[in-house]
């Protein structure tokens, strides 16, 4: 419709409202209806809603009334910018009438109040219905759940099943909605079978809240049943889904569904996108998240702060922080979110004075420095040994900028304080905290522990830590160690029997690297691969080369070990270094490796990787789970500091 006649429209719809409100003419019911169908269309009610609520006024003065038209007046009101006074007036007004307890009436009522933040009035307006409909009970859940009180919609809709409410398609997919946001699994399943029972469970939008709620309590064999029962999957189900495997630890899954939706036909949202460089970032895939990048326009990454930030975030932890540094440039729109995702990438691989100069350029920019961003600076300073660096951010925060620390800024600081031999101040950092300490903490101490020696304190540590992570077996190996390292073998065989009647197991080493559109996973002393002969052949020709230039495995079983491959005594047959010989032979002289593990490098290792990265001439990238290593002509970016 044209502006002409918009404005044409609007004016006989002015005149008829004058009309109908003169004292001698009423408007009917119906008419009121059609009107404020004819509002919405306009997008007038904001104009014209004074001359209808006098027209509702007038109405109400009749001697049979209808109830027909308060509920269209009360969806009107709450369309206004302030929706409270004309509601509360339309409210009062409908006291007086004999449909006052109608539940079309209430159920507008109570939205209204909802919408309002009003929710006290909203849960009174509900308590007023004899029988509650089940678009009465879905509007008060969803009152809550507009207010962020998703504990409290899940506690409503208990109550509305045990009452016999039988829910239609909206019911369950918001009361499954709810569940998820607080993984409440056993409610959320219930509701599920009741939907199955309905007939209502084919509904796209029914199985994807669902599949959410299944997500989010980490049930994903059972999600992907739901999936795979969807007959028209719509992009927000794959999204789920491919979104699903990545924050649930299966990164792999994750881009097998990712690209059999590329298959399909079926083109990727952002969310979808996001997902897939989440799982490439775990992996350490960089060619496979280049693939997903090309699933959509350049301009969709920089001009959306959510894509180009997954982007940022992949390409610093896949190594390659100079594709990240292109992409934040050329972005168009970068929040908080983006800067800071380029300070962490720069801190994490070692460029500290980068990471600091950006954060200069930021606050200069107008954008204020937020936790998030101090997060990444200390992580720049714990990266690299600077103490004083750290210090002084760890300050800055506090006192000028006025930024409570949370466990993270303190777990940066007190491994900092560890790696740099200065146990005691990050022992009573510990101490001093607002807030308990948890593994992290405790386990950044530790590592110093370990790097220093200091048997007494690991010991306090460990124990600390058996607390905290029962089923983590690496503490139970260190601390029995420490035990057996000190002649205390009652004790070390103590440990390890509580460790076997607890049935902790241990979590084998891999290293994992990407080839030909392919994750290749290995495990110490792995012989699976089909190129597993050629593998340690090159293992055996590169050692022969390291022991001609002064190499000599640490053989010996070091009290403060914490992985189980340290305690190998065939060094060789590591994961990561099984990953490397393998991307020797598969990659051209001269490209780039990049190994991604899911332990701490070993010592061993760390030393043979900086002399097979001088005797191949290769620039060798190993993540593992507490540092970023870039190797090159015989060291290594982290300076030996991890």
């Amino acid at each position: 419709m044209s502006g002409a006649a918009d404005a044409a429209a609007a004016a006989a719809v002015r005149r008829l409202l004058v009309t109908g409100v003169r004292p001698n003419n009423h408007l009917p019911p119906l008419a009121v209806k059609l009107l404020h169908g004819r509002l919405l269309r306009l997008d007038l009610l904001t104009d014209l809603f004074p001359l209808l609520l006098r027209a509702l006024r007038i109405h109400s003065l009749l001697h049979n009334p209808s109830h027909l038209t308060f509920p269209f007046a009360l969806k009107a009101a709450s369309r206004l910018p302030d929706p409270l006074p004309a509601g509360a007036q339309l409210h009062g007004q409908s006291l007086k009438l004999p449909y006052h307890s109608n539940p079309h009436v209430l159920t507008s009522l109570l939205s209204l109040y909802a919408k309002c933040g009003r929710l006290h009035d909203a849960q009174r307006v509900f308590d007023e219905m004899l029988q509650p409909s089940t678009v009465s009970w879905t509007a008060l859940i969803t009152a809550y759940m507009d207010a962020g009180r998703f504990q409290e919609a899940v506690g409503v809709a208990r109550n509305a099943f045990a009452s016999g409410m039988r829910p239609d398609g909206f019911t369950a997919m918001r009361v499954l909605t709810a569940c998820a946001r607080v993984t409440d699994l056993v409610t959320g399943e219930a509701v599920w079978r009741l939907a199955e029972q309905e007939g209502i469970a084919g509904s796209v939008f029914v199985a994807t809240a669902a599949l959410d709620l299944y997500v989010k309590c980490g049930e994903m064999e059972k999600a992907r049943e739901v999936f795979d029962r969807m007959q028209d999957k719509d992009v927000v189900a794959w999204s789920a889904m491919v979104g699903g495997y990545a924050s649930n630890g299966l990164p792999r899954e994750a881009l097998e569904l990712f690209f059999a939706m590329q298959a399909e036909g079926m083109r990727p949202d952002c969310y979808t996108v996001v997902g897939a460089l989440s799982a490439c970032t775990r992996l350490g895939a960089l060619d496979l998240g280049r693939r997903a990048v090309g699933m959509l326009r350049w301009d969709e990454f920089l001009d959306n702060p959510v894509l180009g930030t997954a982007l940022i975030d992949m390409y610093a932890k896949c190594g390659s922080t100079g594709e990240a540094g292109t992409v934040f440039q050329q972005m168009r729109k970068r929040d908080i979110v983006v800067w800071n995702a380029m300070i962490l990438g720069l801190g994490m691989t070692g460029q500290e004075k980068i990471a600091f100069a950006l954060a200069g350029q930021m606050e200069k920019s107008g954008m204020t420095l937020n936790d998030n961003t101090f997060l990444g600076l200390l992580c720049s300073c714990t990266h690299t040994g600077l103490v004083k660096d750290g210090r002084w951010y760890f300050r800055n925060m506090t006192q000028l900028y006025h930024i409570s620390p949370r466990i993270e800024h303190y777990g940066c600081m007190v491994d900092l304080l560890s790696r740099a031999g200065l146990l005691e101040e990050a022992r009573q950092m510990i101490e001093d905290m607002p807030i308990q300490a948890n593994a992290v903490i405790w386990g950044a101490l530790l590592g110093g522990c370990k790097i220093h020696r200091d048997a007494d304190l690991a010991e306090h540590v460990l124990k600390q830590l058996i607390r905290l992570e029962p089923w983590n077996s690496g503490n139970y190996v260190m601390l029995s160690n420490i035990y057996s390292n000190s002649g205390r073998w009652e004790d070390a065989a103590k440990l390890r029997l509580e460790m076997k009647e607890k049935g902790v197991e241990k979590v084998p080493a891999s290293s994992w690297v990407e080839f030909d559109g392919k994750v290749h996973e290995f495990r110490v002393g792995d012989k699976s691969h089909p190129l597993s002969d050629q593998i340690y052949m090159k293992l055996e020709e590169l050692g022969m080369e390291m022991k001609a230039m002064g190499y000599k495995p640490t053989t010996e079983v070091v009290m403060f070990d914490i992985e189980d491959e340290e305690k190998e005594h065939t060094l060789v047959h590591h994961s990561e270094k099984i990953a490397i010989a393998f991307s020797l032979l598969t990659t051209k002289p001269g490209e780039t490796i990049r190994v991604t593990k899911n332990l701490r490098v070993c010592s061993d290792c760390h030393t043979a990787i900086k002399l097979i990265s001088r005797i191949t001439n290769r620039e060798i990238i190993v993540r593992d789970n507490n540092r970023f290593h870039c190797f090159r002509d015989g060291h290594c970016s982290c300076n030996d500091y991890w």
